[in-house]
């Protein structure tokens, strides 16, 4: 077991999650006006309009240039014309991580992760995994469940999916390896209960990975070290432990070439494929933020949802965002949850710390 670093209140702890908090919204804007441009097109095309738009290599938010590529989407998270960071369900799940552990404790359940949907994700913003859980839940888990009734339903019903293995369950888990420094252990379980709702096996693997390197990270351990000792929490055999070490081993490569063609054909929304991304850039750029987010968007596939994991931990080892990363979204950050329009950075600092046991 690592060893907590300082106490609950200390200046340390703060300056890891006010970064990783600024890590995770720059990354996620990064990544998000190019992210069905990646997943329809491909890493090609997205290579080809970063180029066409001189911005590669991708150090800087993305140039909105539809006259280039007419897939390119959401101006209002481009260079030049962003004003504060616009809504995405990557930031959701995290303040929604946020809202669970405020109400329910550290040992919240998967049925309080489903409770707390209900109250507070609009039906129209969860898709795949979660839109299928949350369709269930909502017609079969009872009328008083979100306010506290046991659910009427058995809740492994709502990870029978076909997209239980996608990403969102990974995207879901920053959180809780943030509040558990040197605690892996307490971040796999938290992760754990979170995607039961939704995921099963690889979707749940890729969310515990996220939770502990998380942990590990914040208690300072460096990228490497964190990520191979978080794809020991995981079965050895499985897909995620794969992709975690093909990140690794190519962390000196230029591009990911040995990723992209190892998951040729894989949904560019799964978790293993992105797993390894995230794996890549990251590792790979463990003092420049720029590259980190930079490199692992460029490489394609689930753009914000990468940016936005990789910008997380790399921020979580208390390294400073650069400044003009955080200014250009204007200290505002949007969601679309239900009573929470938007966040200032502090405010989600503060209430983060305050978790921290």
């Amino acid at each position: 077991m690592i060893t907590r670093m300082d106490s609950k209140n200390g200046s340390l702890h703060e300056t890891r999650i006010r970064n990783a908090w600024a890590g995770r919204v720059s990354g996620c804007m990064l990544g998000k006006p190019v992210e069905q441009l990646s997943m329809r097109k491909g890493a090609a095309e997205l290579q080809a309009y970063l180029a066409a738009a001189q911005a590669l290599p991708l150090r800087d938010y993305v140039p909105f240039r539809p006259d280039l590529n007419d897939t390119i989407e959401h101006p209002e998270a481009c260079k030049g014309i962003m004003d504060r960071a616009i809504p995405d369900d990557d930031i959701n799940y995290t303040v929604i991580s946020l809202l669970l552990l405020e109400e329910y404790g550290r040992s919240f359940t998967t049925a309080d992760v489903g409770r707390t949907w209900l109250r507070y994700l609009p039906g129209a913003i969860v898709y795949t995994a979660e839109r299928e859980a949350y369709l269930k839940l909502l017609a079969d888990a009872g009328m008083r469940f979100a306010y506290g009734a046991e659910p009427n339903i058995d809740l492994e019903q709502c990870s029978d999916n076909p997209y239980n293995d996608w990403i969102g369950a990974q995207i879901r888990a920053d959180l809780y390896g943030w509040i558990n420094p040197g605690e892996p252990q307490a971040a796999a379980l938290m992760a754990q209960a979170d995607a039961a709702l939704s995921h099963r096996a690889e979707g749940v693997y890729g969310a515990v990975v996220v939770a502990v390197a998380g942990a590990l990270v914040a208690a300072g351990l460096q990228h490497e070290t964190a990520l191979e000792e978080a794809a020991a929490f995981i079965p050895s055999d499985s897909d995620c432990a794969r992709a975690v070490h093909l990140g690794l081993a190519t962390a000196e490569d230029v591009l990911p070439t040995k990723i992209h063609a190892t998951y040729e054909g894989m949904s560019p929304v799964h978790t293993v494929n992105n797993l390894a991304l995230v794996t890549w850039g990251l590792v790979r750029n463990t003092d420049d933020f720029a590259a980190a987010i930079g490199d692992t968007v460029a490489g394609g596939w689930d753009t914000d949802c990468n940016g936005a994991t990789v910008g997380a931990l790399w921020g979580l080892t208390g390294k400073e965002v650069p400044i003009p990363w955080i200014a250009q979204w204007s200290d505002v950050i949007e969601t679309s949850l239900a009573g929470s329009s938007s966040f200032s950075l502090q405010e989600l600092t503060n209430r983060t710390v305050a978790l921290i046991d």
